[in-house]
């Protein structure tokens, strides 16, 4: 199960984004919004990240209008690693070295279909571990 959710700014695209999960059948819970009017985004960062820290999602999406505003929110939940990505590399990488947990993208930076490329590498690759994994637990140390 995928969380997902978003501000007033993303909201077009993560609308765009569940229909790409139904398409791949990936399930998914949306934590809101439900519509473009203006919210705080920091309520729907908490949401996602909450659900991903506690195991009820497996991994998490955020948007908002750069996805850099969620992914701060975001990141200051404890155990969340959230980048906040625009590009195919970036997107792939933060999986592999960051194990990263949550995939955060801008609905006024990024279009509908790198969109869905951003969010199928990002949810089909795995954290490689091993020389990496020192790094993510000095990272879960600045959180003590």
């Amino acid at each position: 199960m995928i969380a997902i959710g978003c501000d007033h700014g993303g909201y077009t695209l993560k609308e765009a984004i569940k229909a790409h999960l139904d398409e791949r059948g990936i399930a998914y819970k949306d934590f809101g919004t439900y519509s473009e009017e203006s919210v705080d985004y920091p309520v729907y960062a908490k949401k996602v990240a909450d659900a991903v820290v506690s195991g009820e999602c497996e991994k998490g999406l955020l948007f908002c209008g750069t996805g850099i505003g969620i992914s701060i929110a975001a990141n200051k939940v404890k155990g969340v690693r959230c980048a906040c990505c625009s590009d195919y590399f970036s997107a792939k990488y933060t999986r592999m070295h960051n194990d990263a947990n949550i995939l955060a993208m801008g609905g006024r930076v990024v279009g509908p279909g790198l969109a869905a490329e951003l969010v199928d590498v990002f949810l089909d690759t795995p954290y490689e571990g091993g020389r990496h994994a020192k790094r993510v637990s000095q990272i879960a140390d600045l959180e003590k």
